[in-house]
């Protein structure tokens, strides 16, 4: 199977993965959330991990979102990715926010660009948001 192929079906089961938590976050919510996924290639775990993800995650639950799932390598709450066809990313991040403009105005933020510069020190960043059903 060629590599794209294999990209894909990676892209696809972590849409699964997210539809599968939203649906069970869904029982408690009473409006779909927005979930931001971000897949990273960190190049040093252990900076990443001092000096880049507790920045991170502290703008992330600032803005008032929730980290719902840290997998990979660069720091100790992130959990082991098993992938079940092609190459999973080093590390994923999967978010919960209440709207897309939230998203934004985090992403945007003087606080998360200042901690984003030092992420791209030791990783880089794909990120895509889907919205909840």
């Amino acid at each position: 199977m060629p590599t794209k192929q294999y990209f894909l079906l990676g892209v696809g089961l972590l849409a699964g993965t997210v539809i599968g938590a939203a649906a069970v976050r869904g029982l408690h919510a009473q409006a779909p959330g927005v979930y931001l996924i971000t897949e990273i290639d960190v190049s040093d775990a252990e900076a990443y991990a001092k000096e880049f993800a507790p920045k991170a995650q502290a703008t992330i639950r600032g803005a008032g979102a929730d980290l719902m799932v840290i997998g990979g390598i660069g720091g100790a709450r992130a959990k082991p990715i098993t992938a079940f066809e092609g190459t999973p990313p080093k590390r994923v991040t999967i978010q919960e926010w209440n709207t897309l403009d939230a998203i934004k105005a985090w992403y945007n933020s003087a606080d998360y660009q200042e901690a984003l510069k030092i992420g791209r020190k030791y990783a880089s960043f794909r990120r895509y948001a889907v919205e909840g059903q």
